[in-house]
C-alpha cells in the first residue's frame, strides 16, 4: 500500500493521474504552510494563500485550485469546482507575479469534509489560457490536455468542513 499521501488522500485518482513530483510547491494561508491531508477551517483560508514554486530556473508555472468533493463527498456532482487560477508562475517567484485567469474563492464546502488541492503544470512556453465559463464542473485533466501542459510537476491538498462541526456526521 502506498503512503503517498497524495495516493491515500485520493487526489491521484479523483484530480489527476500518478505522476512524479519534480519541482517543490509550498502554500501558506497566512504563517501556516499546509501538509497534505492538514485541515483548515474556511475562516483560515479567507484570504488567497502565498504560493512558491520552484522547480527549474526558468521555468513558468500554471497553478489550479480544486475542490473534487462540490457539493458534498458523497455526491460529488459538480466535481471538480475551480477556486482559483493562475498561469505564467516564474520558478522561485511568489504567485503573485503570474497572470491570475480566474480570483481566488475561498472554499465553503457545506455537508462533509472536502479535499482542496492545489496542482501545479509545467508550462512549455508562456501562453494564454482562458478562464473557463463557470467555475463547476471544472476538470483539471482536461486542461492540461487542452494547453498541452503535460503531467503535473507538484500538487498538495489540505481537508476542509463547515465552521463549527466536529468531523461526526450531523442527523436532523
Amino acid at each position: 500500500a502506498s503512503r503517498d499521501p497524495l495516493i491515500v488522500g485520493r487526489i491521484v485518482g479523483d484530480v489527476v493521474d500518478y505522476f512524479d513530483m519534480a519541482a517543490q510547491l509550498r502554500v501558506l494561508y497566512g504563517n501556516r504552510e499546509i501538509t497534505n491531508g492538514f485541515e483548515l477551517r474556511p475562516s483560515q483560508v479567507e484570504n488567497q494563500p502565498t504560493v512558491r514554486i520552484t522547480g527549474r530556473r526558468g521555468s513558468l508555472y500554471t497553478l489550479v485550485m480544486v475542490d473534487p468533493d462540490v457539493p458534498s463527498p458523497t455526491n460529488p456532482s459538480q466535481r471538480e469546482y475551480l477556486h482559483w487560477m493562475v498561469t505564467d508562475i516564474p520558478d522561485g517567484g511568489d504567485v503573485s507575479r503570474g497572470t491570475e485567469v480566474v480570483a481566488y474563492e475561498k472554499p465553503q464546502p457545506t455537508a462533509g469534509i472536502h479535499r482542496v488541492a492545489f496542482v501545479v503544470f509545467r508550462q512549455a512556453v508562456r501562453q494564454a489560457i482562458y478562464a473557463p465559463g463557470w467555475r463547476s464542473n471544472f476538470i483539471t485533466r482536461d486542461l492540461a490536455e487542452c494547453y498541452g501542459l503535460g503531467a503535473p510537476v507538484a500538487a498538495a491538498y489540505f481537508n476542509c468542513q463547515r465552521e463549527g462541526t466536529c468531523g461526526g456526521r450531523r442527523y436532523r
